[in-house]
């Protein structure tokens, strides 16, 4: 038979699923299930958009009905009398409490509750590791009132040998010099807000840490790496942008902390250049202590001065937005 006169021609193509790319029709929600999931998912960002505008719409209207009765600078002034003809009052003395005070807290609050994350996923053994996780997810349970009680009764009588010791040995930077007094100062109030946020941010960063890829670590220590150095190279990178959220989650209690700042601190309307010496006040101590009794101008007051904390919290988590969004390349999302 002539091998020329076969047909060469293949076989059509058994009948079967197309592997052609999905169109933009079959990509669409196409069942029940699909389209109502999907008008909620929707419909809950919109809401939640529609909920922020309310709230800003709502502060910048009695914020600008407060400041227009103002007759001194909102920014600047350092005293808060709205019940006197004319109103006088102002947040720098409020805006720098909540900085400092905030700043101290994250201070020393983020690199404990790293390295508490770091011991707990890739040090303490499993029969240790465990309790201590367990314990650090009680103090996030705790109620603002329960620390600020705590500090009230226990942490600030047991400063003054802190407070003497920082005066004795750093009393010469003026930061750091103590004049005598209750210790009800910015530095207790720091101190107080690190042990509030701590938990918040070991809890995060540890779950990202037990997130790092088993392979990064054992490829470190295929190559000779110690344990530090694995942590260096391979934990550290991967969970950097959680740590950062981890972060942000924490410094946005400490700002906005209430309870626990207005048992412990003895407010008043001045700077002090010592973080030892009592007095200062915080945005939300300000609001809790004075609005039961606030005129209406005085409540619009302190909505205004809760105007300029909802915008420098959102400033924050924005900041810490663009962070992360730099630094994408480097997190275990792209691993």
């Amino acid at each position: 038979m002539d091998i020329s006169t076969q047909n060469t021609e293949a076989p059509p193509p058994a009948p079967g699923p197309s592997l052609a790319a999905p169109t933009s029709a079959s990509r669409g929600a196409t069942r029940p299930g699909d389209r109502i999931f999907l008008g909620l998912s929707r419909g809950s960002g919109v809401f939640l958009l529609v909920i922020m505008a309310a709230i800003a719409a709502f502060l910048t209207y009695r914020a600008a009905n407060a400041i227009s009765k103002d007759h001194t600078n909102f920014l600047t002034t350092f005293e808060w009398n709205t019940n006197l003809e004319p109103a006088s009052f102002g947040i720098a003395v409020l805006a720098f409490g909540t900085v400092v005070s905030a700043i101290i807290a994250m201070a020393l609050a983020v690199p404990v509750s790293v390295g508490i994350a770091l011991f707990i996923t890739h040090y303490a053994p499993r029969r240790l590791g465990g309790p201590i996780a367990f314990v650090v997810d009680l103090l996030a349970a705790v109620p603002s009132i329960v620390y600020g009680l705590w500090g009230a009764l226990v942490l600030v009588p047991h400063m003054d040998g802190l407070f003497g010791w920082l005066d004795h040995y750093f009393g010469w930077t003026g930061v750091l010099e103590w004049q005598g007094g209750a210790p009800r100062s910015m530095l207790t109030v720091g101190v107080l807000l690190a042990i509030m946020i701590l938990p918040i941010i070991t809890n995060v960063s540890r779950e990202v840490f037990r997130q790092v890829p088993r392979m990064h670590e054992e490829a470190a220590l295929a190559l000779g790496a110690t344990r530090w150095e694995v942590i260096r190279m391979s934990v550290l990178p991967f969970g950097r942008s959680g740590v950062i959220s981890a972060s942000m989650l924490g410094l946005g209690r400490a700002l906005g902390e209430t309870m626990a700042v207005a048992t412990v601190l003895s407010p008043t309307f001045e700077i002090n250049a010592s973080l030892l010496d009592p007095g200062g006040g915080t945005f939300a101590q300000n609001i809790a202590s004075k609005f039961s009794e606030a005129t209406p101008l005085g409540q619009d007051a302190l909505i205004a001065s809760g105007l300029v904390l909802f915008v420098i919290t959102l400033l924050v988590n924005g900041a810490a937005r663009m962070i992360i969004n730099r630094r994408k390349e480097y997190s275990g999302a792209n691993a």
